[in-house]
C-alpha cells in the first residue's frame, strides 16, 4: 500500500491558504480518481483507491500542520506501510509560485509539517512533492504569508500547480520516483 498525504490545516479559516497547498492537491487527486475523502480515521480525512494497480490511501491530517506526524505515524502503524511508501505533498517557500518539484529525503527547512513528520516517523526518507508558493514580500512575516490566501494574480498558477502536483503523485506511484523526478523537475 502507498500513502499520499497532503499537508495543511483543518477548518474553513485555512481552506484556500498557501499552507494548504497539500490539501488542495490531494483534493484534486481525489476528485480525478473519484475517491471520497470524508472518512475520518487516523486523525485524518482518508480515502482509498488504486493508482496503477497499487492500493493507495489518500490522507489529509486533521491535527493541524505542526502535528501532521502524529496522524501519518498512526496511518503507518495501522496499515503496515513504511516510510518508503509515503508521498507527502506540501507548500514550499523556496520555489516560485506555481512550481512543482519531486524529491526524496532532506531536512524540514523550517516547515513545521515536515518537522513533525520527521520527528514522528524517525526518518526523513519519504517522497516529497513540493508546491511553490514563493517567499513573502520584504518585511512580511513568513507564517502570516503562508496562512493567507493566494493573491488574485497567483490563483491561476496555484490552480495549475495543484493539478501538476496531483499528476506528480500519480507518476511517483505509476512510473516510479526517478521517472517522476525527470518529468516534473525540469526547469
Amino acid at each position: 500500500m502507498k500513502i499520499i498525504v497532503g499537508l495543511g490545516n483543518p477548518g474553513k479559516k485555512y481552506e484556500r491558504t498557501r499552507h494548504n497547498a497539500g490539501f488542495l492537491a490531494i483534493d484534486e487527486l481525489a476528485q480525478g480518481m473519484r475517491i471520497d475523502l470524508s472518512r475520518e480515521k487516523y486523525h485524518a480525512l482518508i480515502g482509498k483507491g488504486a493508482i496503477g494497480g497499487v492500493e493507495t490511501l489518500l490522507a489529509k491530517p486533521q491535527t493541524y500542520m505542526n502535528e501532521s506526524g502524529r496522524s501519518v505515524s498512526a496511518i503507518l502503524r495501522y496499515t503496515g506501510a513504511t516510510v518508503g511508501d509515503v508521498v507527502v505533498v506540501h507548500d514550499e517557500l523556496d520555489l516560485l509560485p506555481g512550481a512543482v518539484r519531486v524529491k526524496i529525503g532532506g531536512g524540514h527547512g523550517g516547515h513545521n509539517g515536515l518537522r513533525s513528520l520527521i520527528e514522528h516517523l524517525g526518518s526523513a526518507d519519504f517522497v516529497r512533492i513540493r508546491i511553490g508558493v514563493g517567499r513573502p514580500p520584504e518585511g512580511r512575516d513568513a507564517a502570516d504569508y503562508v496562512l493567507s490566501p493566494f493573491a488574485a494574480d497567483e490563483r491561476q498558477a496555484a490552480t495549475e500547480a495543484m493539478t501538476r502536483a496531483a499528476d506528480a503523485a500519480r507518476a511517483v506511484i505509476e512510473d516510479g520516483l526517478t521517472a517522476a523526478m525527470n518529468r516534473f523537475n525540469r526547469k
